[in-house]
């Protein structure tokens, strides 16, 4: 028996259309060099009505069409965001900061024929353009130098002229809701990048769920500050869900520097904040060495990798500011956990459960699978690797040019679920530990030894900045852990005296022989610990190793 209800499709459009008028007051404020651009919401509705118009009726621009964006964090991206779903088309983010080639690889597969640029961003783009047939129109958004693109076959446009005249309303199509809205790309660390296609479904209960209060609970009240990129897993759906809930939004633009973000906040005043760990750590130190009023700044979303418990402390203890830890992937669109602790709880008992991954939402289900391909218990103690599944989970991969979904048998199971790579527990209520990623965990002498535990001890250490462990090859128990440090300006550190405050933590047989200081910890695109380089760079005899006894 079917039910009574009217079945109205979850789209974007929707939630432009609620967006911009129930919301019309909220702001999105983009920051800039000057003064601060302050645009409603109310506008933002009918800008993206005009770029609708101006893609498809001077660029042709059809349903199902990608257009990509290479751009920063502003109040025209979020025009884009809206727009381009809301009318058929297919929303494309870029990485700027993916290789040249991978760049390159990604929007040939795609087959994007448009690109809005900013643009500061021009000089990035133009060496591309020979080696990408398909793109026709390059639209850029803001100030740049136009020279960079002489020679070019593509016609070039400026946004604001494109706009310029057009209608400020739309008649958006209706649009099955499981029809695709955005495609991100995954940052190729293992082979090409996977490109994954977001229903309009999808994003709506994904920006559902953002906004309750087992998540982030955006509420017209909020002035939200996505540092984390629109180019990455859509800044962890913070746009869309914002828009939905009337919460103002404050973009960085280009000045992701810690100084600048401390000024913004300090004169902005939002109330929350996402970013991963290396955004927060450096604006942690500069709060700490440049005194600011942050007190409107009350919770930091923190993802991407493990948020090591030394940074929450430091935040809250020193500056009045909640971290809240989250995990999710490009895959899963990405919120898969938050960690609020349960109720019930002491203040001091409470950051057992805030240094997990978190709790699941009711949408998104989870198993730990085996070595065997055993089911696991979740009694918090037998780890294995987490596959999920739900209405925000990938299914499969963008085909590219063939138009097939693509389902490699070591990113999903026989049985559809997503397998995440992230080896972890789960406690019987549900909370999240990740003890490595599959590739990363230290295999030792049968045993296996997590290499985010020892990170995050070794930078709780006053001594470290920031701190790597990778496993290396070892004759006597197949690998060993390396420790790899950059050590706090300043500070004298020995590797003894890691050694020694390690031990006081871990069991002996886990500590690391080997270490190494290193300038910085390389990072991936998207800002996370990038350990194939230090694995290299350890196979290739370029970092200084120090083994102890």
């Amino acid at each position: 028996m079917l039910s009574t209800m009217q079945d109205v499709s979850l789209t974007v459009s929707r939630i432009l259309a609620h967006g911009s008028t129930v919301h019309g007051d909220s702001e999105v404020i983009t920051w800039t060099d000057t003064d601060p651009h302050r645009r409603t919401f109310a506008e933002v509705g009918r800008r993206a009505a005009q770029l609708a118009h101006a893609l498809r009726d001077e660029l042709g621009v059809a349903a199902e069409e990608r257009t990509a964006t290479l751009m920063w964090n502003n109040a025209e991206h979020l025009e884009a965001y809206l727009a381009i779903p809301s009318m058929g088309a297919v929303l494309h983010t870029l990485n700027l900061r993916l290789p040249a080639e991978q760049l390159t690889w990604i929007i040939n597969h795609a087959e994007d024929r448009v690109i809005l640029v900013n643009g500061t961003l021009l000089r990035l783009l133009a060496p591309l353009l020979p080696q990408l047939p398909t793109v026709e129109h390059i639209v850029v958004v803001g100030p740049g130098d136009r020279s960079l693109l002489a020679g070019t076959s593509a016609r070039l446009h400026d946004y604001e002229e494109l706009l310029a005249g057009r209608p400020e309303t739309y008649e958006w199509p209706e649009i099955d809701e499981r029809e695709a809205a955005a495609l991100c790309y995954t940052s190729g660390t293992t082979g090409d990048p996977k490109g994954v296609l977001y229903s309009h479904r999808s994003l709506y209960l994904h920006s559902l769920q953002v906004n309750t209060t087992e998540a982030f609970a955006l509420g017209p009240r909020d002035l939200a500050l996505p540092v984390v990129p629109m180019f990455h897993v859509n800044a962890w759906g913070l746009p869309h869900a914002a828009f939905m809930a009337g919460a103002s939004l404050l973009m960085p633009d280009r000045f992701l520097q810690p100084a600048p973000l401390a000024e913004m906040i300090a004169s902005q005043r939002p109330t929350i904040g996402a970013a991963v760990p290396t955004i927060w750590q450096g604006l942690l130190a500069e709060l700490d060495g440049n005194k600011r009023d942050v007190s409107s700044l009350h919770t930091v979303i923190i993802g991407g990798s493990a948020c090591p418990p030394v940074l929450m402390r430091g935040f809250q203890e020193r500056h009045g500011i909640r971290v809240v830890h989250a995990w999710g992937m490009t895959e899963t669109s990405p919120l898969g956990t938050v960690a609020h602790p349960p109720a019930g709880v002491s203040d001091e008992e409470e950051w057992a459960y805030r240094a997990t991954q978190g709790r699941f939402p009711a949408s998104v289900e989870a198993r730990l699978i085996g070595p065997g391909g055993e089911e696991l218990p979740w009694d918090g103690q037998a780890a294995g690797e987490l596959e999920v599944r739900g209405p925000w989970i990938a299914g499969a991969y963008f085909g590219g040019a063939q138009g097939q979904a693509l389902r490699p048998d070591d990113k999903f199971s026989p049985d559809g679920w997503l397998r995440t790579g992230d080896v972890g527990t789960i406690t019987p209520n549900g909370y999240l530990t990740l003890t490595d990623r599959a590739k990363d965990v230290i295999k030792s002498g049968g045993e296996w030894i997590s290499s985010v535990e020892l990170e995050n001890h070794l930078m709780a250490h006053p001594g470290v900045a920031e701190a790597a462990v990778v496993a290396v090859p070892d004759e006597k128990w197949g690998e060993r852990p390396l420790a790899t440090v950059v050590v706090t300006e300043g500070s004298a550190v020995t590797y003894e005296e890691l050694q020694a405050f390690l031990g006081e933590r871990i069991a002996r047989w886990q500590l690391p022989e080997r270490w190494a200081v290193i300038p910085s910890v390389p990072k991936t695109s998207v800002g996370k610990f990038d350990k194939k380089v230090l694995r290299r760079q350890y196979a290739d005899g370029e970092l200084k190793v120090t083994r102890l006894g």
